[in-house]
């Protein structure tokens, strides 16, 4: 089982240290160069426009759940609302182009349409409820968001730095103060996806447990369990319905995985608090459970 832990970490760790990058990157460009008055007219009200904004920017964004944490947590930082994060890390890590791609020609065009936009109505959806929901913010660091005085201030702060100092602050605040804010609950995401995968062989439950609507309970609990990325979920899944896995339940599956990863579940425990995770990830089971009958109602 050791073998398998390390296999395991080691091939998820190659797989998401792209992304990680890339998100990393791009929360230190965000916090940077997007003023914060910007974001929180934009992304910070209750209403339908910044969740419907945001999910639009995920279903854009080229990384994975991994790589839209660090993302999430620096517009959060800047003072876009709970319901925009959480549109974000809907949308981001379900649809890619890549993915998309991979979908059709595995699934069909109806299929892989059928799950993009599936995508975009769970964003918005979870969205607006995420908007609903009373938190406490975690330590003191979203407390630059609470003034407009200061949101003009530092706006007026950041055009005024040359750009050198400029690229200097993006790469600190990507790979120094991101990884310090976010990094043990990345670290500690990939090790519990590797035990799982190392520990508990998909084929035992495939063989056993796929029939009717213990497909789509074991699509839920299995993508709550196990990290996959959207486009190397499409194989898998594609693997599971040959074996006998109804379609609306591998969807369920294509949905529920790359959405929930340990990392994605540990920062919003963190950040938002464990009341706030649970109506996420209840919500995504649900709708996606929904969606998922459906389409295996209109096949």
């Amino acid at each position: 089982m050791l073998t398998g832990f390390l296999q395991s970490f080691w091939s998820y760790t190659l797989e998401i240290f792209p992304a990680l990058v890339i998100g990393f990157l791009m929360s230190g460009v965000i916090h940077e160069f997007i003023p914060a008055e910007w974001i929180n007219k934009h992304l910070g009200g209750k209403g339908v426009k910044g969740v419907l904004y945001s999910t639009l920017a995920g279903t854009l964004v080229p990384v994975c759940c991994w790589g839209c944490l660090p993302i999430a947590v620096s517009f959060r930082k800047k003072g876009a609302s709970l319901g925009s994060i959480l549109a974000m890390l809907v949308a981001t890590p379900a649809t890619s182009i890549n993915a998309l791609i991979v979908t059709e020609r595995f699934f069909g065009i109806g299929f892989a349409a059928y799950l993009f936009f599936s995508v975009i109505i769970m964003g918005i959806t979870i969205g607006l409820i995420g908007n609903k929901l009373k938190f406490n913010v975690a330590g003191n660091d979203h407390e630059c968001c609470c003034s407009n005085n200061h949101l003009e201030h530092e706006s007026r702060i950041v055009t005024k730095k040359p750009f050198f100092a400029r690229s200097v602050s993006v790469l600190k605040f990507a790979f120094i103060d991101m990884p310090r804010d976010i990094g043990k609950e990345t670290l500690l995401g990939l090790i519990l996806a590797a035990l799982v995968s190392a520990a508990m062989p998909v084929g035992f439950f495939v063989k056993e447990y796929l029939v009717g609507g213990m497909g789509y309970l074991f699509a839920n609990i299995l993508g709550l369990l196990m990290y996959m990325c959207a486009t190397m979920g499409v194989p898998l899944v594609d693997a599971l319905v040959k074996q006998g896995m109804e379609i609306g339940a591998g969807f369920v599956l294509l949905l529920v995985g790359p959405i929930t990863s340990y990392g994605t579940i540990l920062v919003l425990k963190k950040e938002f608090g464990l009341k706030v995770l649970a109506v996420y990830l209840g919500s995504i089971c649900l709708l996606a459970t929904i969606f998922g009958y459906i389409y295996s109602l209109l096949v």
